[in-house]
Parts: structure tokens; C-alpha cells; sequence
């Protein structure tokens, strides 16, 4: 399922129109990631969260030359599955 399929399935199952239930997608989408941004963690529960992880910078190696390449620091989003969901998945 991707964005518009979301967007359809709300717009139908909730009886809005397509331009409504984009809205709240986007709305919904926007929220988490201006949190995000702000260093908060996303929590939905039953579901997952999601929260930004930082990674220090490091000194690697180019796997074909062999020569040393110094590796930024970076923030990259990560999710943790929630029990609800991990459950659903498994039975």
C-alpha cells in the first residue's frame, strides 16, 4: 500500500472526498515529521514508534581502492515495531 492507496481507502471507508482524505493524510504525515524534527519521539500505540537516531562520524575504507574515507555524522529515522503489531503479524 503506498500514499494514494492510503488516501483512497480513508477517502472511501470513512466516506470523505479524495481532496479531504488527502488532507488528513498529509496532515497526519507533516505532524510526524516536524516532531521528528524537533528531537521528540513518535508514538503510536498498538503500532510502533519512531524516533531519530544520531550516529557518530567514523573513519572507513573504500572496499575497492582500500583508501581511508572519513564517514559524517548523520541522524537517520528509526521505527520499533509495537507488541499489538508484532502479534498481528505473527499469528
Amino acid at each position: 500500500m503506498n500514499k494514494s492507496d492510503l488516501i483512497k481507502q480513508l477517502a472511501e471507508d470513512k466516506n470523505l472526498t479524495p481532496e479531504e482524505a488527502s488532507d488528513f493524510v498529509n496532515i497526519f504525515f507533516d505532524s510526524m515529521r516536524e516532531a521528528l524534527l524537533a528531537g521528540k519521539r513518535v508514538e503510536i500505540r498498538g503500532f510502533g514508534s519512531f524516533k531519530i537516531k544520531e550516529y557518530k562520524g567514523y573513519v572507513g575504507r573504500n572496499p575497492k581502492t582500500g583508501e581511508k574515507v572519513e564517514v559524517k555524522p548523520k541522524k537517520l529515522p528509526f521505527f520499533k515495531v509495537g507488541k499489538n503489531l508484532k502479534d498481528f503479524v505473527n499469528s
